[in-house]
């Protein structure tokens, strides 16, 4: 009786952690909470960024101007002048058109302008909402990201 009373318990305790950690999991991935306005040239872009530790640390550091590369003909990518927190992030992730991520190993910001495979290491920070267009272009681009008023 004993034995079935501290299995009874032990299976409770799992079930109340898994629920906490999935409430963490959408509460860092999947809540829109700053808006961004992305100037390319004479165009603008808006975004969204997700409520998540990296996503937060990113805008301490705007507005920022800076040169976007153009990396497998798939996603813009740049390196911001420092590390930004990978702490609590969930750093395996699907790409698809549209969306900002940190790639961790490298620090860089990659914006995908296609979808792409399921990448390790990859922490998604936000979604680009419209504008998408103005970055498929072949080359570098010159951007200026700020938080939306």
């Amino acid at each position: 009786m004993k034995k079935l009373f501290y299995t009874i318990i032990l299976l409770l305790g799992c079930t109340q952690l898994h629920a906490c950690n999935k409430d963490k999991e959408l509460n860092t991935t999947n809540q829109e909470t700053m808006k961004l306005k992305i100037t390319i040239g004479e165009n603008t872009a808006t975004a969204i960024l997700y409520d998540n530790p990296t996503s937060r640390d990113f805008v301490t550091m705007l507005p920022l101007t800076v040169a976007m590369d153009d990396y497998a003909n798939t996603e813009k990518i740049f390196y911001p002048s420092r590390k930004l927190s990978t702490k609590d992030a969930l750093k395996d992730f699907k790409p698809s058109e549209g969306d900002i991520t940190l790639y961790a190993p490298w620090g860089n910001i990659a914006l995908f302008y296609k979808d792409f495979s399921y990448s390790n290491s990859l922490i998604s920070m936000g979604k680009i909402t419209s504008g998408i267009e103005y970055f498929k272009t072949s080359g570098k681009i010159t951007v200026t990201i700020e938080l939306e008023q």
